[in-house]
């Protein structure tokens, strides 16, 4: 049997914080279940923000040369793409957002150039999942979130994706405090690669850029 690839993207610029501790859990939960890890901690990459130019709606071809593209590919072929971002100003952090935007050419190639199919052909066999913590207890602290990330999602080819968000870090003096966040996050991990390994034993290998 193939092993679950399993893709953590931190988006948090602060290092170590309740986000990436959540993330950590989530990856070593799918590493205990056969899973092969790996984390991208976006503040290490050198990426700038979408132009706007809209030069990929006619080629399907982001015309800046960085980090950003190659990481949208990987993130685009995994079985598995874990994105975790905290809550800031009531939304993802400015380096995910980024990231985010810098993946417009998928849209240019779905939709437009139809050169990326817009349905997976078995969506059983890939999963996406976000994972947020925010200070605020109040439960609308992730609304502004969750629709960004529903798209870009849905741009990496994910016909859907699980979210685990955690509130009240304020409350509880940070996410060890709280009583049930670092339980979840594991399960989920460990949920989530052997359901992948139920549902498709055979993976394909990663596509290469722009073979969609």
């Amino acid at each position: 049997m193939t092993a679950v690839r399993v893709l953590g993207v931190l988006g948090s610029p602060h290092r170590h914080g309740n986000t990436e501790v959540l993330l950590d859990h989530f990856l070593a939960g799918a590493q205990e279940a056969g899973g092969e890890i790996e984390k991208v901690v976006l503040i290490n990459l050198q990426y700038r923000p979408c132009r706007g130019c809209n030069a990929c709606h006619k080629t399907g071809i982001c015309v800046l040369h960085d980090d950003a593209i190659p990481l949208i590919e990987r993130m685009a072929g995994i079985d598995c793409c874990v994105i975790a971002s905290p809550i800031y100003s009531m939304g993802i952090t400015a380096e995910l957002k980024a990231l985010v935007d810098r993946g417009q050419y998928l849209w240019a190639q779905r939709w437009i150039l139809k050169t990326r199919p817009e349905k997976l052909a078995d969506p059983a066999c890939r999963r996406g999942v976000f994972l947020s913590t925010a200070g605020l207890s109040k439960e609308t602290v992730f609304d502004a979130a969750l629709p960004v990330m529903t798209a870009f999602f849905h741009g990496l080819g994910f016909a859907d994706y699980e979210r685990l968000t955690v509130n009240g870090m304020d409350r509880y003096g940070g996410i060890e405090g709280h009583p049930t966040a670092l339980v979840d996050a594991s399960n989920l991990g460990e949920s989530v690669v052997r359901d992948l390994q139920g549902q498709c034993s055979v993976r394909p290998e990663a596509m290469a850029p722009g073979s969609r």
